[in-house]
């Protein structure tokens, strides 16, 4: 049995899979607003918002 392979190191690389990860979602989800007629700033503050942290000025 051979020994696992990392492409970065073995703590690293979880970390930069959730860090893959969050950034597509991000992505389709800024994708989505824009369809929708939205802008990227409207859709921070309503996750913002939904997170219950106050509207930035």
């Amino acid at each position: 049995m051979s020994s696992p392979r990392y492409i970065i190191s073995r703590v690293v690389d979880p970390i930069f899979a959730v860090f893959i990860g969050l950034s597509a979602a991000a992505t389709r989800i800024n994708r989505e607003e824009k369809e929708k007629g939205r802008t990227t700033q409207q859709t921070l503050d309503t996750f913002r918002r939904r997170l219950g942290f106050p509207k930035s000025s």
